[in-house]
């Protein structure tokens, strides 16, 4: 009983360690990317910025490309994305939509400056980092379809609007860019912001 007791305790005690180095690697990619957003980020920076060897971040990873995909995956849930899903559940698809715009400005403007980054750097030469972005649109994507596809289904859409349409413009909307216009570039507050973008997308989109 008590050499299973011990086996326990040193599987937990090799499960948090394991967890610390993770999150040790993906915060150092984090500051990198906030010290240098105009440079590539290697392997070999993160493993020194982490004070790992860097067969421990592919270890950890499995590749660059993997390092990168938990880095996105990492920054939704570090930014609030639990937000999204709640907004994702309301049965109501007007607030759906509402809630999700709001939930998806918090999230843009509680990680903004590595967001930026992240989108800038997947639209130049970068492979794996491009991929992971892209992985993320193709969920948001595939999202504003399901909250396009609700509206109609609740008699909420114009009738000059089609779903095709109203998953079009919500893909605009709720994208960081629109955000960002206005947050960074237009100085408003968060809070602002998603109102803008909901009174944008209700007009355009919803019956009064």
């Amino acid at each position: 009983m008590a050499r299973m007791a011990t086996r326990k305790y040193q599987q937990r005690l090799r499960a948090e360690a394991a967890e610390e180095t993770r999150r040790r690697i993906l915060d150092a990619a984090y500051r990198l990317l906030r010290a240098a957003p105009s440079q590539p980020l290697s392997v070999d920076q993160v493993a020194r910025a982490a004070k790992v060897a860097r067969s421990t971040v592919y270890l950890v990873f499995g590749s660059r490309a993997g390092l990168f995909d938990a880095l996105a995956e990492d920054l939704l849930r570090r930014s609030g994305f639990e937000q999204v899903v709640r907004a994702v559940a309301s049965p109501d698809a007007r607030e759906h939509l509402r809630g999700g715009i709001r939930a998806g400005v918090s999230m843009f403007a509680k990680e903004r400056d590595v967001m930026r980054v992240l989108v800038s750097m997947s639209q130049i030469d970068e492979p794996d980092l491009g991929a992971a972005v892209r992985r993320v649109e193709q969920n948001r994507a595939g999202g504003m379809t399901h909250l396009a596809g609700r509206l109609a289904e609740q008699g909420v859409l114009r009738p000059d609007v089609t779903k095709e349409q109203a998953a079009n413009l919500l893909w605009l909307l709720t994208g960081f860019d629109a955000f960002d216009q206005l947050y960074t570039g237009r100085g408003l507050p968060a809070e602002e912001v998603a109102e803008l973008l909901i009174a944008a997308a209700e007009r355009s989109l919803c019956k009064p």
